[in-house]
């Protein structure tokens, strides 16, 4: 009887897992969209500092990733790190990672990796369901997103792809390119 039971209880449980697809996406949908302001948050860094977002007074990227010193966290981190001069030179802009372990385990990520940029601890994940941040994998991992902010805090992009951690990197430097005034043609009149 108690197998019964339990049976009947996965079964339960688990036919959400086969609703529509409508109902699915209300539970993963993204919160802050294009054209949003972005939360305001403070939140440690690897190197005990605290960051807070409206103290940032340049275009930031913000990513969210699942978790520290695993396989595709790493490779994202390290491709921010290799273009991250480049951004704060090119775009004037900078970045930071967010998941929800502490601030240790940011500090060995970042030591690990060498990087230099702020990945922030959000211990109990209030920062990303702020931003709504879905879950990934049928909801059994944190998601992987990419949010461009202008200066002023107003999200210019999202970018959501947990299974290609690499291409955050281009996908956050083209709408920072894409925010970058254009330069004016230099000319000089002949009289």
């Amino acid at each position: 009887m108690k197998t019964s039971a339990i049976i009947a209880a996965i079964a339960c449980t688990s036919a959400s897992a086969f609703a529509p697809a409508s109902t699915a996406r209300q539970n993963t949908a993204l919160n802050l969209k294009v054209g949003e302001t972005a939360p305001d948050f403070a939140l440690e860094d690897q190197n005990g500092k605290t960051f807070k977002r409206s103290a940032a007074k340049k275009p930031l990227v913000v990513y969210f990733y699942p978790a520290d010193s695993t396989p595709g966290c790493t490779v994202q981190a390290k491709a921010f790190q290799e273009e991250i001069q480049s951004i704060r030179k090119e775009f004037k802009a900078d970045v930071v990672g967010i998941s929800g372990q502490g601030a240790e385990s940011k500090q060995k990520f970042a030591q690990e990796l060498g990087l230099d940029f702020s990945i922030l601890a959000d211990e109990k994940d209030a920062v990303r369901k702020e931003f709504g941040v879905p879950k990934a994998a049928f909801g059994f991992l944190p998601g992987r997103v990419t949010y461009v902010l202008d200066k002023d805090g107003v999200c210019t992009s999202v970018y959501d792809n947990l299974g290609d951690a690499a291409s955050h990197i281009e996908k956050a430097k083209e709408a920072l390119a894409e925010m970058k005034p254009a330069k004016k043609a230099g000319f000089t009149l002949p009289f």
